[in-house]
């Protein structure tokens, strides 16, 4: 299936991957016709790339549907958790613990990144998709540094639930989209306490995940809050979390900001070496995460547009292009940019 940019999507068109909502409900399910009317309704959710099916690209899978359940199971647990966390009981809370570590069982198992990344954020639901992929992307980021699978799992709750302290902020301040004033900014900043508080008093959370909720927005260099620790006085759960909360969220349109493009997005993690983030860890982010999702359309340096349909580890921005005659478009060749490297990619298409 291909990564279609929403304007370019034309009626009659199939879809690829099912569409969640903030509750963890399908909004639109893998296989229905797209019409107009579905268009309009996801441009107003703030839907801006749909997956769509294309027998030109069909062996390129981007998920299945264990993992869509999984995904969606999660959502559902965790938005009412983030809705009603002041109301919920212990339970409530250990059942979506349990279905979110079940998810991360499932990705160790597999460990097929470029089918567990990318999910469609809409306006609705970016608090939850927003955890929930910085979830996945710390998981796979520490089992590229050979952490435990019962420590990644704690690791992976409290990624989970690292913004789970802005419940405990006006709702004017978090979706404000002018400039904050200092007193509106200074209380931005205690979210990662107020999110330890309650994980520690009202569920008893481990240590590994109070630490990531705690340290999530410190920094390596001292910069970072609320404590401006530095080094290794950060948790290494808190430094592996660091870096997957920046990259998703640059990676997202904002109510103040666009989204930053894929590759923008990246170079702005790696610049962060040593300085925001931890070095070895950004090495292991190099070498774990693509820049540019498979079937994504791109334009090369050459004038020539091709899908992603594979990619080179450890060289992120250095993908497969997948190319189609213009005459016919069951015949296409396959550009492997590790190899051509006169080659570079200027953007999406």
């Amino acid at each position: 299936m291909r990564l279609e940019c929403i304007d370019n999507v034309k009626e009659m068109e199939i879809l690829g991957k099912s569409i969640l909502g903030d509750d963890g409900q399908i909004l639109l399910k893998a296989g229905i016709t797209i019409t107009d009317r579905y268009l309009e309704k996801l441009k107003n959710l703030g839907v801006y790339y749909i997956y769509i099916k294309d027998e030109r690209l069909e062996d390129i899978k981007v998920e299945d549907e264990e993992l869509t359940e999984l995904k969606q199971y999660a959502i559902k647990s965790l938005s009412r958790v983030v809705k009603n966390v002041s109301l919920n009981g212990e339970k409530e809370v250990r059942e979506s613990v349990e279905k979110v570590q079940s998810l991360v069982e499932y990705i160790l198992e597999n460990k097929d990144v470029d089918k567990s990344l990318n999910d469609i954020k809409t306006y609705d639901n970016y608090t939850y998709i927003h955890c929930l992929d910085t979830s996945i992307m710390a998981t796979f980021l520490a089992a590229s540094l050979n952490i435990e699978k019962d420590k990644i799992k704690e690791l992976a709750t409290g990624a989970v639930l690292h913004d789970v302290g802005k419940t405990k902020i006006s709702n004017k301040i978090i979706n404000k989209t002018g400039r904050l004033t200092q007193e509106e900014f200074n209380e931005i900043r205690k979210h990662p306490i107020y999110g330890k508080d309650i994980l520690e008093k009202k569920f008893y959370m481990s240590d590994i995940v109070l630490n990531t909720v705690l340290q999530h927005h410190e920094r390596v260099d001292g910069r970072g809050y609320p404590y401006g620790l530095s080094g290794n006085n950060i948790s290494k759960y808190g430094r592996i979390v660091a870096i997957c909360d920046v990259y998703d969220a640059v990676s997202s349109d904002r109510c103040y900001r666009k989204r930053f493009s894929p590759s923008e997005a990246y170079e702005l993690v790696l610049a962060g070496s040593g300085n925001a983030f931890d070095e070895n860890m950004i090495v292991k982010f190099r070498n774990t995460f693509s820049v540019y999702p498979l079937g994504v359309k791109v334009d090369l340096s050459n004038g020539l547009s091709g899908y992603v349909s594979g990619q080179n580890s450890g060289y992120p921005d250095r993908p497969i292009i997948r190319i189609f005659d213009d005459y016919n478009q069951s015949s296409y060749k396959e550009l492997n940019l590790l190899e051509i490297t006169n080659v570079t990619i200027r953007g999406l298409s």
